[in-house]
């Protein structure tokens, strides 16, 4: 009887950790292969035009005024994570088939390029640029009611590894390794230090999707000027080689006091 109810007893806990681990951010479990079938150039079938560019974890498109977006894919579902996520259910995959159902519930048929030209749509876009073991020191003048502040930002690279997983021009999974930053960022008024702190990519994750995070770099905090709320800085968290990055503003209040918010683009 002893050892029945020491057997229900784990069998509790066990379950209850796994409804845990299961609603934790960024815990989903992709398919690799789908992804990894994904990459490349892909044409609408019925208007032989080119739809977009899955690169990586990314997709790009071909006009300059669409921003890419990062991708996955779950359970024959693709995850669009935008400024919302849009998810989009797969009809139909193979190497050089793409099936999906848009979200007016109509079929969208892709066929993967073969044509190399249609790589040239994409040259216009570039990877945001990424702080790697370079220590950067800046020191600004600010002004505010005729008081004037003096702001010192220092990105100081670290030992602290991101590894991002993407895919090769052959379409081989690899893991690129890559270092992440602590920024450094004190506010002066005269010999009066009214701020000072380090900050890691961890104190954005209020800010930033979890599985973003986690692949991510703490590139660079930017000031941007003072007002009277007080001083506005925003930090980049940069997505390797990719154009993909979440800004999310800083704002130093002349007391001292910090708040953050996500920087609309």
């Amino acid at each position: 009887m002893r050892t029945n109810i020491i057997i229900v007893v784990f069998a509790i806990l066990a379950l209850a950790s796994c409804k845990k681990a299961g609603t934790q951010p960024g815990a989903v479990r992709e398919d690799r292969a789908a992804k990894r079938m994904l990459q490349g150039v892909w044409v609408n079938d019925d208007e032989e035009s080119v739809a977009f560019m899955a690169k990586g974890d990314t997709i790009f498109y071909p006009d300059s005024t669409s921003q890419p977006v990062y991708f996955q894919i779950v359970h024959d579902t693709l995850v669009l994570h935008g400024a919302n996520v849009t998810k989009y259910p797969i009809l139909k995959q193979a190497p050089h088939l793409f099936e999906f159902r848009n979200q007016a519930g109509d079929v969208v048929k892709l066929e993967k390029s073969s044509d190399r030209n249609d790589l040239l749509l994409f040259r216009h876009k570039r990877p945001v640029a990424l702080n790697q073991n370079t220590l950067i020191k800046r020191d600004s003048v600010v002004n505010n009611a005729n008081e004037a502040f003096h702001c010192y930002v220092q990105v100081n690279p670290t030992t602290f590894k991101v590894i991002k997983a993407t895919y090769n021009d052959d379409g081989v999974e690899v893991d690129n390794v890559y270092h992440d930053n602590i920024v450094n960022v004190n506010v002066y008024k005269g010999a009066q230090r009214i701020f000072s702190r380090d900050f890691h990519k961890q104190d954005f994750r209020r800010y930033v999707p979890a599985d973003f995070l986690e692949s991510s770099v703490l590139s660079d905090i930017i000031l941007e000027h003072a007002a009277s709320d007080g001083i506005h800085f925003y930090a980049v968290l940069a997505m390797p080689d990719s154009q993909m990055s979440y800004n999310v503003n800083i704002v130093i209040a002349y007391d001292g006091r910090l708040s953050m918010s996500v920087k609309n683009s």
